[in-house]
């Protein structure tokens, strides 16, 4: 047993298993979160439009809050036993962005969780805005000092304005605050739009994106189709042309996405591809609920063929993240205490 000059055994044996587990668990892993989430949300309305399912929507929800408590965990241990981690992830230029994450996984919780306790869901909701508000303006105000390197811009700048926004918006709305979803979704909609348009340039115009930072572009899916859903909830659900745009430039993504399918599995198998996930089951929501408030024809279509698309990758990225827990691989070799 390794014991320091003070008699004492060191600080990483002393804090044990789970603390050497918090420091090698990155907030991007909050993604899992909203991937399961986004499925859980999309049952419940396959349910409802659909009259399938009988609760399964609910377990897949009761999932997602269950990998939320234990990432939670991971983290509050991370900030007592390795805070150091902790700093790094936050000044990292990629990274940093998903810690964004922790507090747009905290609202769709709450969003879970308002259908059986308003008061846990508003709670919930309060807290998580919270932290994604004051994440969002203090990272991207320091963003905003410039001088980034080019490499490092990637789909991840819309995690803390966008997708926090959105989701503000979609759960404010559900706990019967629309007014102020519809202004959370106007400060998504325009980041989405300002941020659009330096990813592209990068994409178009800069270096090839290397395979380790290739699943970040799966959060390109997100911003069109949870907009959708976000513009659904703050409207009231009416169909109108707009939604369908958002939509359609959803579609459009995937397809793109799609297209790059080989070029993305250059990566490997990674955790990082959870950034997928909850455009894909956004893109399966919306055309969801649209019909459970009378639209037809296009949506007809696209709706079951979404949903069906959003099960099989949310199934392929559970087994794929229980494959590499099991052989060792989800958090790399732990380095060996001396």
């Amino acid at each position: 047993m390794a014991i320091d000059s003070t008699g004492f055994q060191s600080k990483e044996l002393h804090t044990g298993w789970i603390a050497g587990v918090a420091a090698r668990t990155p907030a991007a892993y909050f993604g899992i979160v909203l991937g399961l989430a986004g499925l859980g949300n999309a049952w419940r309305a396959a349910e409802q439009t659909w009259h399938i399912g009988n609760g399964i929507s609910e377990w897949i929800l009761a999932l997602a809050a269950a990998v939320w408590s234990v990432l939670l965990i991971l983290f509050a241990a991370k900030a007592l036993f390795a805070v150091d981690k902790l700093v790094a992830e936050i000044n990292h230029p990629v990274q940093c962005c998903f810690v964004g994450l922790i507090g747009v996984a905290t609202m769709l919780i709450a969003g879970a969780a308002e259908p059986y306790s308003y008061t846990a869901g508003a709670t919930l909701f309060v807290i998580g805005f919270a932290f994604t508000a004051i994440f969002a303006v203090w990272r991207t105000g320091g963003l905003w000092h410039g001088e980034r390197d080019h490499a490092t811009t990637t789909a991840v700048l819309y995690l803390p304005t966008v997708a926090g926004s959105f989701v503000t918006a979609t759960i404010a709305s559900s706990l019967g605050y629309q007014d102020w979803g519809q202004l959370a979704f106007g400060a998504g909609i325009f980041s989405w739009l300002a941020i659009e348009s330096v990813l592209l340039h990068r994409l178009l115009t800069g270096p090839m994106t290397p395979p380790t930072l290739r699943p970040t572009l799966g959060v390109q899916l997100a911003p069109a189709p949870v907009g959708a859903v976000a513009y659904i909830s703050v409207t009231g659900g009416a169909p109108d042309m707009f939604v369908h745009a958002l939509i359609g430039y959803g579609i459009l993504q995937l397809l793109f996405l799609l297209r790059l399918t080989p070029w993305l599995r250059e990566a490997g198998a990674v955790m990082g591809f959870w950034a997928f996930s909850f455009g894909a089951t956004s893109i399966a929501t919306a055309p969801i609920r649209l019909l459970g408030a009378g639209d037809n024809a296009a949506i007809a279509l696209v709706a079951p063929v979404t949903f069906v698309l959003a099960n099989v990758l949310v199934l392929g990225l559970a087994m794929m993240t229980v494959w590499l827990l099991l052989s060792g691989r989800m958090y790399g070799k732990p380095a060996d205490s001396k």
